[in-house]
């Protein structure tokens, strides 16, 4: 296929799903950044009726599939579970903390990250391993945020659960959950502390307390 199909494909795909309307949740950034950066959020209320279709969930994993890592290591993997498959989603559901599970039932498709904590080429540790996944899942976010969809990393995980359930070989460890779906409005949010969560602004450092020059704790001068 070449470079012009492909870019044609892309951008009819962009224009078939188009991003989210203005929300209280899109930043506000000091300097210019793309759309689907300043959009991308983190809904703890779904909308549960709403599903995420194939072509959606493929070009997300595709934006993954192509970040960058170490030595071009990719030390990603990725476990699935679609609401579709009632089973398969109740099993991945049951390995997020109970926290998460309270407000991620609600989503289309959960994800599990999982690291490879060594080389393939060398056999050595891996340190930017999970580095590297941040990449995927970052790059993962930002494309499915510019085809409408809202999607929601998480920590909380069981990751005992998550190598018995799934058989993860030694020298693999689980990492985080990903939730993707549809955000509910904020108007039809009846949980008073979602509806919070989902509509206070979101607030970021400044340039001062993250960006140094000479040495730690000196703001660099931009």
């Amino acid at each position: 296929m070449s470079a012009e199909v492909r870019q044609s494909r892309f951008d009819r795909h962009i224009k078939k799903y188009p991003m989210n309307h203005a929300h209280p949740k899109h930043a506000q950034p000091d300097h210019p950044i793309l759309e689907p950066i300043s959009q991308r959020w983190s809904p703890y209320a779904y909308d549960p009726t709403r599903t995420v279709d194939s072509e959606k969930l493929r070009s997300a994993l595709e934006a993954a599939r192509w970040a960058a890592s170490s030595y071009n290591e990719q030390p990603w993997t990725f476990l699935l579970a679609r609401r579709e498959n009632q089973e398969a989603f109740a099993t991945m559901l049951e390995c997020l903390t109970e926290a998460n599970q309270a407000w991620a039932k609600n989503a289309s498709v959960l994800l599990l990250t999982v690291a490879a904590r060594t080389f393939a080429r060398n056999g050595k540790p891996n340190r930017v391993a999970e580095h590297d996944i941040g990449l995927a899942a970052a790059s993962f976010a930002i494309q499915a945020t510019a085809l409408g969809l809202d999607v929601h990393q998480m920590a909380g995980i069981n990751i005992a659960k998550i190598r018995q359930t799934y058989g993860v070989p030694d020298g693999y460890d689980p990492l985080t959950a990903i939730a993707v779906g549809y955000a509910l409005p904020p108007e039809q949010i009846d949980d008073a502390q979602a509806r919070e969560k989902d509509t206070t602004p979101r607030q970021r450092k400044s340039f001062a307390e993250i960006v140094f020059a000479g040495k730690w704790g000196e703001s660099a001068k931009l």
